[in-house]
């Protein structure tokens, strides 16, 4: 679930970067994206399958599919780190590696000390589902059981619907547990995180529904709500990366236009239609904020 002048940068850089293809950035040389040792991204990531693990010496996951592929073009070596959510953020804010993947939602708040590339993708509000009933809207979900884990925003969510009980879990693996053995109706979780245990754990017959989101009416009435809706999943870098964030964001729409975040969406079992095609009310969130008024998120 990004630039203006506040970001400073100068309007060379900008007309220097704007002049270049996506095969142009490469060309630039690794030394001129200004990060911390000369043909290096550090990344930071958690152990988050399937966006983000590091396994055998190698990451995977969509995101890292996403950052590998972009890194070759702009020929950086990709050096993880493995910490947690909390030392990402850190070490991002810290400017001891250069950018972080996986799970980092834009918001307001997080813009103010970083930078933000284009989202490779949109996060849609996918739930879990045991029975055979269909959940549409936020009304459908009115007393029911609904499941999510301790501190993910869909607490407030459900905090908010009329006549649900809340039940929050410790992990997604209580919540996948409850719902199979139906004492949870439906479950908040990562939409790739539901498509991976429909597939590790098939006799559950958990089986993934997309929400149909809020409209903007019902988000000023209750605004908890807005984590009913897509938000946006962006890479995240130290406020002076601006020549590093604006080659990534370059190679990020490139990657829309020729058909390769759709592949990996489908790779991992996302819907290219509901990760990749941003809602109304995505771009009025960054425009003005960390991006011109003009601004348009990218899109297949």
């Amino acid at each position: 679930m990004s630039r203006t002048a506040s970001l400073a940068v100068s309007g060379l850089l900008i007309a220097a970067l704007t002049a270049c293809s996506s095969g142009d950035a490469a060309d630039r040389g690794a030394d001129d994206l200004g990060t911390i040792e000369p043909g290096v991204l550090k990344v930071a990531i958690q152990p988050y399958a399937p966006y983000t693990d590091y396994q055998g010496g190698e990451l995977t996951g969509l995101d890292s599919e996403i950052l590998t592929a972009v890194a070759a073009k702009l020929n950086l070596k990709v050096e993880p780190e493995v910490t947690d959510f909390a030392g990402m953020l850190a070490g991002v804010q810290s400017r001891r590696v250069d950018i972080t993947i996986g799970g980092v939602a834009w918001s307001a708040d997080r813009q103010k000390q970083g930078l933000f590339t284009d989202p490779p993708y949109y996060s849609p509000p996918a739930m879990a589902v045991k029975s055979d009933k269909e959940y549409k809207t936020v009304s459908d979900l009115e007393n029911l059981r609904l499941a999510t884990v301790e501190g993910y925003v869909w607490v407030k969510s459900i905090q908010a619907v009329p006549g649900a009980k809340l039940q929050a879990y410790p992990d997604g693996n209580g919540v996948i547990d409850d719902l199979g053995a139906e004492r949870a109706d439906v479950g908040f979780l990562d939409p790739l995180i539901i498509i991976a245990a429909q597939k590790a754990r098939p006799e559950l017959a958990i089986k993934t529904q997309y929400l149909t989101p809020p409209s903007d009416a019902d988000v000023q009435a209750k605004p908890a709500y807005e984590y009913f809706r897509s938000y946006m999943t962006s890479f995240y870098l130290p406020k002076e990366a601006t020549a590093l964030e604006q080659a990534i964001s370059r190679e990020i729409r490139a990657m829309y236009g020729n058909g390769e975040l759709t592949g990996l969406v489908r790779k991992y079992g996302g819907d290219p239609e509901q990760f990749l095609k941003p809602p109304t009310h995505i771009a009025p969130l960054r425009r003005d904020v960390d991006r011109p008024s003009d601004w348009t998120p990218p899109s297949i």
